[in-house]
Order: structure tokens, then sequence, then C-alpha cells
């Protein structure tokens, strides 16, 4: 038995990472979500909800700033994520948002976002 998992759509197309890719959005949201998932080992539900933050919005300025140097929609997504990857959480960051030191910032921010929607829903 194949099982798959559904990649949950945007819950914020006005900002975050789907507003910011203006037209490309629609192709670029699940190439994104597989991309991130796969580099942090987190489940859709939580890139999601950092794709739908402004940390969501910033990653897609990243991707923009890719595909402006003439990569295409994936190239400058795995760039992206490479780049995000490759950050580490320094001690300002840790204290501002209660990430571990020295955490790839994509995944910090990624465990981050979930833990505020979280603290939110309750």
């Amino acid at each position: 038995m194949t099982t798959t998992t559904q990649i949950p759509v945007t819950q914020n197309e006005a900002w975050g990472y789907w507003g910011t890719m203006n037209n490309d959005a629609q192709a670029a949201w699940p190439i994104a979500m597989i991309a991130i998932s796969d580099a942090t080992c987190q489940p859709f539900e939580s890139v999601r909800v950092f794709l739908d933050s402004r940390h969501g919005r910033h990653f897609a300025d990243d991707v923009l700033n890719e595909m402006l140097r003439g990569h295409g929609i994936k190239q400058a997504i795995d760039a992206a994520v490479t780049r995000w990857m490759g950050w580490t959480i320094g001690r300002q960051t840790s204290k501002e948002y209660g990430i571990p030191k020295g955490l790839p910032y994509l995944t910090g921010f990624v465990i981050h976002c979930e833990i505020v929607e979280e603290e939110l829903a309750a």
C-alpha cells in the first residue's frame, strides 16, 4: 500500500511566501514545501506555518533574488534552502526567539513558527 501525504494549501495568500511570490506562487508552493520539509525533516504542516509567516516572506525574497539571477523556480528554491540551512542561529537570535544557538536557521524558524502557532491555538 502506498501512502501519500497531501501538501497543505496556504492560509495566507496575501502575505508570507505566497503573497511575495505573486504569479509564481502556485508553481513554487509545492516545490518549496517539499524542499523545506526534506531539508529540515519537519512535517508539511510545520512548513506551511513557516511559509505563511513573515519568515516565509523573507525566504520568498531569497527565492526571488535567485530567480532574478536567471535560475528557474526549483533551482532558486534549492539555492535558498541551501543558504538558509548553511546559516546557524546565533546568540542574539537565540535570545530573541528561544531557538537553540547553532541550529540551522531554516530548521530553527520552521520549528519556531510551529510552536508559536500552537501557543496561539491554546
